[in-house]
């Protein structure tokens, strides 16, 4: 028995550990997956007020939900404080658990994001893993007794320790700089526009349709092959799906830009040749100071290499007032979903190096200094 828990405990520690590892390389990406969450369930009337509090502070909840899985499994695998760690790592995943089964059985959230962007997988899989983790950790706080440290005195303590620290600085870095592997479709050599493109592979959903007609106050429902006659008035279409299709969304999806008239310029800015800058805005909320010197040398920078510079944000109207009417950069400012600014980008500005449709380097505000 003591050799199937060590076995046990090693797994559940790695995986908690690899899985905590895989998410601090991007937080923001939990906490953008937290933020949907909480308002699928304010939408659904489940403590509005609660969920909108939560989702203001769904990257503080993401860093230590990371932390915490991290530490944890750390914990396990040194032996350290067995008895509180396995109740906690009991308690954390019944609620994975639970946000695996709202994925699956609800449909309202494509994914649970529970090994991050780098490693995408299905509702289904996602739960099946937490279902095998909870008897795993069952197993373990049955049979805790086996399980042993595996240093002496003060070391194990010191390793949790350092874990917390080596966690919480890696996260904290990557929030500042990007993160250490980009796994997002936006990342460096990707092409823009190809990837918003249908794959060549892709199967459409298939749909069903029927027609709904009235006549003398009565409403019957008709085939596309068998429409009644003229007597009857139209009243609506119905639309079944038959057959969900396969790998039939582009990896950039819903992504465009429109400049001050409404246009969309898409195609027209990532198509033209040469190389530019595309900097990423979401808003102007986060300090300013720290990064418009940096700008401002890049402009400079830029005029002189005759490399033109835009600006893709979701708040025009304060952004084209601070770079063209405050300040005389005269740059070109585009629109775009907030969403999709947040998938480009994970920091608040982040630079493209762009040549073509193709991403040459990102750079975090912190790093647009380093742009040669």
């Amino acid at each position: 028995m003591k050799i199937a828990v060590n076995i046990a405990r090693i797994l559940v520690g790695s995986l908690f550990v690899f899985s905590g590892l895989v998410k601090a390389i991007d937080p923001l990406g939990l906490g953008y997956k937290m933020q949907e969450f909480f308002e699928v369930w304010a939408s659904d009337g489940y403590f509005p007020g609660m969920m909108n509090y939560l989702h203001g502070q769904s990257l503080g909840f993401a860093i230590f939900m990371i932390a915490m899985e991290v530490v944890l499994g750390v914990a396990l695998l040194v032996g350290w404080k067995k008895n509180p760690v396995l109740v906690l790592l009991f308690l954390l995943t019944l609620f994975f658990t639970f946000l695996t089964a709202f994925v699956l059985f609800t449909g309202k959230i494509r994914a649970c994001g529970c090994f991050g962007d780098c490693i995408p997988l299905t509702p289904g899989q996602t739960f099946t893993k937490d279902i095998i983790l909870t008897l795993l950790i069952i197993f373990l706080l049955i049979f805790k007794k086996h399980i042993q440290p595996i240093m002496k005195g003060a070391a194990g303590a010191i390793i949790v320790f350092l874990s917390i620290i080596g966690v919480t600085f890696l996260q904290f870095y990557v929030l500042k700089h990007l993160p250490l592997k980009d796994c997002l479709p936006y990342k460096k050599g990707n092409n823009i526009l190809e990837l918003r493109k249908m794959p060549a592979d892709a199967i459409p959903d298939k749909y069903d349709y029927s027609f709904v007609y009235e006549k003398g106050g009565a409403k019957k429902e008709f085939t596309s092959s068998n429409l009644p006659d003229s007597s009857w008035i139209f009243s609506e279409r119905k639309q079944v799906l038959v057959t969900k299709g396969v790998n039939n969304i582009p990896a950039i999806n819903d992504f465009s830009l429109v400049d001050s008239a409404g246009v969309n310029v898409t195609e027209e800015l990532f198509s033209q040749p040469g190389e530019y800058y595309v900097l990423f805005l979401q808003n102007l909320n986060d300090g300013i100071s720290r990064w418009s010197a940096s700008f401002s040398d890049l402009s400079q920078k830029a005029k002189q290499q005759n490399r033109p510079i835009y600006i893709i944000t979701a708040d025009r109207e304060k952004v084209n007032a601070f770079f063209n009417i405050r300040n005389s950069y005269n740059v070109q400012v585009f629109t775009s979903d907030a969403t999709a600014i947040k998938t480009a980008a994970r920091a608040n500005p982040t630079l493209f190096v762009m040549k073509g449709p193709v991403v040459q380097g990102k750079y975090s505000w912190a790093d647009i200094g380093k742009v040669k």
